[in-house]
């Protein structure tokens, strides 16, 4: 089957990592762009990693849901952390 093009359903930095960054980086509100990426370092490095197996879980539920869904809109998508 093709890859649904353009599926956030699909990408873990969509579904996960740019929402969980926004809340961690933006805490301090860094001043410069300098600052902006030394948090963005540090927090990416800072996400445990049973936090991250459970993205990849996720992940692989979510392509078996595209799959049984033959790659139409996933209806209902599945959030944990």
């Amino acid at each position: 089957m093709p890859w649904p093009p353009r599926s956030p359903d699909l990408t873990p930095c969509n579904y996960f990592l740019w929402g969980y960054l926004k809340s961690k980086v933006y805490v301090d509100k860094p001043r410069t762009l300098q600052d902006l990426k030394d948090a963005i370092t540090r927090e990416i490095a800072a996400i445990p990693m049973e936090m991250l197996d459970n993205v990849m879980s996720n992940f692989a539920e979510r392509l078996e849901q595209c799959i049984n869904q033959q790659g139409r809109h996933l209806l209902s998508t599945i959030f944990r952390n």
